[in-house]
C-alpha cells in the first residue's frame, strides 16, 4: 500500500479553496470516494487524518475545505467568525459544498459514481445538508453533528445515512434528533440514528473534554461510531468495480 496525499485547490466562485486528497497509488482505476467534512476548526490534521484512513480502506479520501483559502482558525472568536456566516446562510453553505463535490468527482482517481460523504460537528450539518441538498451520495455519515434543518426545503434522496449522536450532547437536544428522524423519513432516506448513552459533544476528538460537560472524548462511542461507519461504507462500495 502507497498512500499518497496532496492538496488540491478548487474553485467555489471566486473563493479559492484548498482541499487534501489522500489515495492508495496501487489501485490504478478510479475508486469510491470519500469526502471529510471538517469541524469549526478548519480543514485540519484531524479531517485529514480522516482522508488517510479512508484511503487505508481501500478508498479516495478527499477534506474539503469549506472555509476558503485553508483558513485555519485558532481562538473561540476566530472560529465563529467563519462558521456563523455559513450557518446562518444555509444556501450560500450547499453551494460552497456543491464546489466541493464537483472538483472531488472530477479527479481521475475518483469514480464519481461512488461518493460517499463524512464529518464532524460542523462537518456533520454539513454532510447532512448534502444529503438535503440533492447531492448523490451513497452514504452520508455525521458525527456528533449539528441537526437543526435549514431554511429551503430538503429534496428526496436515496443516500444511506448514519447519525452518530452523543445522547447527552447540548448542541443538539433530544427534540433536534426527533426532527431529524422525521425530516430524514420526509426525504426518502435510508437511515439510521445511534444515539450513545453518557456521551457529549466531540465524542471522537482524543483529548477533547471542555471540564463543563459540552465537549468530552468517549472512546467507546469513538470506536462504535467508526466501526458502523466502515460497516455502512463496505456496504455501500463493496460491490464497487466487480462485474452485474
Amino acid at each position: 500500500m502507497t498512500i499518497t496525499t496532496k492538496p488540491v485547490e478548487y474553485k467555489d466562485g471566486k473563493q479559492t479553496c484548498v482541499g487534501f486528497l489522500a489515495w492508495d497509488e496501487t489501485y490504478a482505476d478510479p475508486k469510491p470516494c470519500v469526502l471529510i467534512n471538517h469541524a469549526w476548526g478548519g480543514r485540519d490534521s484531524f479531517a485529514e487524518e480522516k482522508a488517510i484512513q479512508m484511503a487505508a480502506l481501500g478508498y479516495v479520501g478527499f477534506a474539503l475545505d469549506n472555509y476558503g483559502d485553508g483558513a485555519l482558525p485558532d481562538s473561540v472568536d476566530d472560529k465563529m467568525a467563519l462558521m456563523g456566516p455559513l450557518k446562518d446562510d444555509r444556501k450560500t453553505l450547499l453551494k460552497r459544498l456543491k464546489a466541493g463535490y464537483k472538483a472531488a468527482a472530477s479527479l481521475d482517481a475518483v469514480d464519481e459514481t461512488h461518493m460517499a460523504a463524512i464529518g464532524y460537528c460542523f462537518g456533520g450539518l454539513c454532510t447532512l445538508d448534502m444529503v438535503r441538498g440533492g447531492l448523490d451520495l451513497k452514504a452520508a455519515v455525521s458525527f456528533h453533528g449539528l441537526l437543526d434543518a435549514p431554511d429551503y426545503k430538503a429534496k428526496k434522496s436515496k443516500s444511506k445515512v448514519l447519525v452518530a449522536h452523543g445522547w447527552d450532547d447540548p448542541m443538539a437536544q433530544p427534540f433536534t434528533v426527533t426532527a431529524l428522524g422525521n425530516e430524514l423519513t420526509e426525504m426518502g432516506c435510508d437511515w439510521q440514528i445511534h444515539a450513545y448513552g453518557g456521551t457529549t459533544h466531540a465524542f471522537t476528538v482524543p483529548g477533547a473534554d471542555s471540564g463543563d460537560g459540552t465537549l468530552k472524548h468517549n472512546a467507546d462511542a469513538e470506536r462504535r461510531s467508526w466501526l458502523s461507519t466502515v460497516d455502512l461504507l463496505g456496504e455501500v462500495f463493496g460491490t464497487h468495480g466487480l462485474s452485474a
